[in-house]
């Protein structure tokens, strides 16, 4: 760092009301980590902030000095966009209040806030909003790609449950965004990712939920997998709202229901979780159990909150991900055939296929309301590479390459932005179909310059 760089650095932390980090402080290798493991980059400075104003003095600095800007809410996106190497990561950690109106089932949240902090407070008052599956996510990056779980047939995606934001844009300015109010922004924040400015705050919608729902998993031998898998697929096309069921092949984790000699073996679990009267749960879910003979399960009813932290000990922070995504509208023979060939050449225990049902609800709004656009898609699959050495990167990024490859004659059009990796810059685009043109205009108008790039970005071009 020359001296000009570092007395600027000195001036800046002079004025900023938060905290500034660098390299040679104690805390910068803890503070610039992130979720997967594969991304190591170092930021010539860190600018934790507190407030809004202190997002508003970071993104000032970094407009003025022409710094590269990373964005940090819970670090949990795949493609490792909140940090950057030589330029400022602008940490929104510790901006995690959360405040519920159970009046109005209303919630402000911060944008530091993850899915468990959310999750956590509104449940005590028998609120949600529809969140992801792991509660260690980050609530801004979920939402500002779309964001999808369990509750999404019944609510929507998380998007629709947006109703206000308030950002900071690249100019330096303080800006509200909703139906009534920079509605054009409000339209490209909800599934545009963080292109237009840092979302400083969010309100969303609340809904009746638990605390208590009907949730749990059902394990199937993998030697049953196309059997599984074919009633998997025509049962989900006509389940209620209420009902969510998904799909996981994977190797065996050690379970405390599975016989200890299914542990590491090839499996296919159903995970469901149904929102409404445990006894009429249960009629829904009895033909679940008859699409083989299971090795074992676990359901019942459970807090909420509990079946939002049931896979967080699979996807804890420190492992290397590499992930590959499809869209699908149904899922045929073809597909499902292609699933169980990969699922049985798994290159590391932790590697894993996922499908996440949506539809329902998330159909329901049209394709052009917003920025996310993917309003066919009724099912997300997710090929999750997920290893601990960089001695088996090539492996098992080559398993979810080929994977996606095989696959996607079969997808449907469109991809979930926050799935996308590092190096797939060249499918934001397909990502966003019909609407990728207006967010390149909207792009244009709110960030001319593309000072936030640093995400699945869209160029002002």
């Amino acid at each position: 760092m020359s001296q000009l760089e570092a007395a600027s650095i000195d001036r800046f932390r002079v004025h900023f009301q938060g905290k500034v980090i660098v390299p040679k402080d104690d805390e910068y290798d803890e503070v610039r980590q992130i979720w997967n493991a594969m991304i190591d980059r170092k930021p010539a400075l860190i600018a934790r902030c507190t407030s809004a104003e202190c997002v508003l003095q970071a993104v000032n600095f970094a407009r003025e000095h022409d710094l590269l800007l990373s964005v940090r809410g819970g670090g949990h996106n795949i493609a490792g966009n909140a940090v950057c190497d030589g330029g400022i990561m602008i940490d929104l950690s510790l901006m995690n209040a959360v405040h519920v109106n159970p009046n109005t089932r209303k919630v402000m949240v911060e944008p530091g806030c993850t899915l468990g902090d959310v999750d956590a407070a509104v449940q005590k008052h028998g609120l949600a909003t529809p969140f992801g599956i792991n509660s260690t996510t980050g609530v801004a990056g979920l939402t500002l790609g779309g964001g999808f779980g369990w509750l999404s047939r019944l609510y929507g995606m998380t998007v629709d449950n947006l109703l206000s934001a308030h950002l900071v844009t690249a100019k330096g300015t303080q800006v509200k965004a909703s139906d009534t109010e920079n509605a054009d922004l409000f339209w490209g924040l909800r599934g545009g990712g963080g292109n237009f400015g840092i979302v400083t705050s969010f309100e969303f919608q609340l809904h009746p939920v638990g605390p208590d729902v009907l949730s749990g998993l059902i394990v199937f031998p993998f030697e049953q997998a196309k059997a599984v898998l074919t009633q998997f697929a025509r049962f989900t096309e006509s389940m209620p709202e209420a009902l969510n069921v998904w799909m996981v092949a994977r190797k065996a984790p050690p379970l405390p229901f599975l016989p200890e000699t299914v542990h590491g073996k090839e499996m296919i679990a159903l995970a469901l979780c149904y929102f409404g009267d445990p006894a009429e749960g249960e009629k829904l879910i009895a033909p679940l159990r008859s699409f083989g003979t299971p090795y074992g399960e676990h359901v019942g009813v459970q807090p909420y909150v509990a079946w939002q932290q049931a896979f967080d000990p699979l996807l804890t922070q420190g492992a290397r991900n590499y992930w590959k995504s499809h869209n699908f509208t149904h899922l045929s023979d073809e597909v499902l055939d292609i699933l169980i060939e990969f699922a049985g050449k798994l290159p590391s225990p932790q590697c894993e296929i996922f499908i996440g049902t949506i539809g329902g609800q998330t159909e329901k709004v049209s394709p052009d309301a917003m920025a996310y656009a993917s309003r066919d898609a009724r099912y997300v699959m997710n090929v999750h590479g997920r290893w601990d050495s960089a001695e088996e990167d090539e492996a098992c990024i080559a398993w979810a390459r080929e994977f996606f490859t095989k696959s996607q004659p079969f997808a449907s059009a469109g991809a979930y932005i926050n799935f996308l990796t590092q190096d797939e810059g060249d499918r934001v685009a397909f990502a966003y179909g019909e609407a990728y043109t207006r967010l390149v205009a909207l792009k244009k108008k709110y960030d001319p310059h593309n000072l936030f790039r640093m995400n699945q970005n869209i160029k002002p071009e």
